[in-house]
């Protein structure tokens, strides 16, 4: 099953939601990815209203966690409590939404985190483990997502993802994109991960920098990759309706749709 991540989406009305929706459909994606960002959180006060929209709609959901100003892995337990509060009623509203799974982002690291390695990396766990448990309170699949070149992002590697991951029942969210920034060892990533990826997120780039560009673009070897993953649901993080357009005729020209 492929589906249309919000990424592709720039309003933030209920009217404007629904005609990107009947677009989205229209396009014969299967679901829609939902981002839970500025200007279109998911809270407890606003997802009904996008529940009611997308009753609409014969559209499966997934939903991606905030990740802004969100760190699971603060060594300042005020922010790292108050992160895995807007956590928990994301998953709630996932449960509510029947969503597919949930992508989160794992925790990033600071001055003191790295200075502090073994204290962030234990307090780092703690909150995975949290987030297992609450997976399991409100029956949502959670996968944790690998990140891409960027200085203080945590998990950018498949070595790490999993030292993080170690003694949970959690899952991942594979971005095939983020995988390219880092060296693109996508062997070796199926190799490690391939039991725990439960949701994939597609996209491409030049290998330098997480672009988002529409896949056929970038330098991914998508014909190697995509017949290991077509199990998977898979959801195109492009930037605009045109780039998902663009994309869907990129997999129909490998055969992938």
């Amino acid at each position: 099953m492929i589906g249309l991540s919000m990424t592709s989406y720039g309003s933030r009305t209920p009217e404007e939601f629904e005609g990107w929706l009947e677009k989205v459909e229209g396009l014969g994606f299967g679901f829609v990815e939902l981002v839970s960002e500025w200007p279109n959180f998911l809270t407890l006060e606003t997802w009904k209203a996008y529940a009611d929209v997308l009753a609409s709609f014969q559209l499966n959901v997934t939903v991606h966690a905030p990740f802004s100003d969100v760190n699971i892995g603060s060594l300042n337990e005020r922010i790292r409590r108050a992160s895995l509060e807007v956590l928990t009623e994301t998953l709630e509203i996932a449960s509510r939404l029947g969503a597919l799974a949930v992508t989160v982002h794992p925790g990033h690291c600071s001055p003191a985190s790295r200075k502090y390695r073994a204290d962030y990396n234990r307090v780092h766990h703690s909150s995975l483990e949290k987030l297992e448990n609450l997976s399991e309170e409100f029956g949502v699949k959670v996968g944790v997502e690998n990140m891409p070149r960027f200085p203080i992002l945590d998990a950018q590697r498949p070595e790490r993802l999993a030292e993080l991951l170690k003694g949970t029942s959690l899952g991942v969210t594979f971005d095939v994109g983020h995988l390219n920034t880092v060296g693109g060892d996508f062997e070796g990533f199926l190799e490690l991960l391939g039991d725990r990826i439960l949701h994939v997120h597609l996209h491409d780039n030049r290998g330098k920098s997480d672009e988002h560009l529409p896949l056929g673009r970038g330098t991914v070897p998508w014909e190697n990759i995509l017949p290991r993953l077509r199990k998977l649901p898979w959801a195109l993080e492009v930037l605009s309706l045109d780039d998902a357009e663009e994309s869907l005729a990129f997999l129909r020209s490998i055969g992938e749709l």
